[in-house]
């Protein structure tokens, strides 16, 4: 054996060398489940064993009332949602999140109430068939979460087609919110968009959600504008570094653009949804 050929050895199998670093970060992130669209599920699940760690981060604009000024402030609002994956079969994916949103300051009142609140949430998610074996792949999932206001069931259709490097999504969710207060909400809330794998680790895309909630009792004869429904699209970016991936969407409101907020209102003309994941 020549002694370039031991060296080749000695640098793919050295932990220490570069070639090794590379082969592990791609072999750990084959493991890895990046969601390209930060709205919209993928088709694609964990493998068998397989576990993610998922942070997401939502900002929007809102406005509150100020008792010591006439004028209502604007202030940034945020959620935060940690969600655990795990591949219980290459089918079946169980979720658990844990929910947190931040309280307005303390010297404002008539404050919006962020889509989530604080609380857990437990999910499963089931593809009907391998990914690419039917001409739209097919999931489902079904979800429970509790939170300080609220319990809720959620059901969604998760839909996908390739087309060599462009991959089309869509999902179909459909909420019932049984609060604590005795009253009923049904929610439609679902989201598409298209994405183009330009490299494994740059995918770029584009995304439309919308969210509209109808009471079952006490029907507003106007709807306000709170209700909905409000639709939002905006440019999305999956990076991929190994067994790390990040994806953000900036998002407009294209529903009401020229309705102004006023405190109380959830729904700013921006919103930005950030998710940071990391497969083991």
């Amino acid at each position: 054996m020549s002694i370039a050929t031991r060296r080749a050895i000695r640098a793919l199998f050295c932990p220490s060398t570069p070639a090794f670093i590379t082969v592990a970060l791609w072999a750990a992130g084959a493991s890895a489940n990046p969601r390209p669209l930060p709205f919209s599920y993928p088709h694609e699940q964990l493998p068998e064993n397989g576990t993610e760690l998922e942070q997401y981060v939502d900002f929007t604009t809102a406005k509150a009332s100020d008792p010591s000024n006439p004028i209502s402030k604007q202030y940034g609002m945020f959620q935060f949602q940690t969600e655990f994956e795990h591949g219980i079969t290459d089918r079946l994916e169980l979720g658990l999140y844990v929910t947190y949103s931040p309280s307005a300051p303390t010297d404002f009142t008539n404050t919006p109430l962020p889509l989530e609140g604080n609380g857990m949430k437990q999910r499963l998610r089931y593809k009907l068939d391998d990914t690419g074996a039917w001409p739209v792949d097919v999931a489902v999932y079904m979800e429970l979460s509790e939170n300080e206001r609220e319990l809720e069931l959620e059901g969604k259709v998760i839909l996908q087609r390739r087309f060599g490097i462009m991959r089309l999504m869509a999902n179909v969710t459909a909420e019932q919110e049984f609060y604590y207060n005795a009253k009923h909400d049904f929610v439609f809330d679902p989201s598409a968009g298209v994405t183009f794998e330009a490299t494994p680790s740059i995918q770029p895309g584009i995304e439309w959600w919308m969210r509209g909630e109808y009471p079952e009792e006490n029907v507003p004869k106007n709807r306000p504008f709170s209700l909905g429904p409000h639709q939002y699209i905006g440019p999305a970016l999956l990076v991929q570094m190994g067994s790390l991936w990040w994806t953000n969407g900036v998002y407009l409101r294209v529903s009401d653009w020229d309705h102004d907020l006023v405190p109380g209102e959830t729904f700013g003309k921006l919103w930005i949804r950030s998710v940071i994941g990391y497969g083991f």
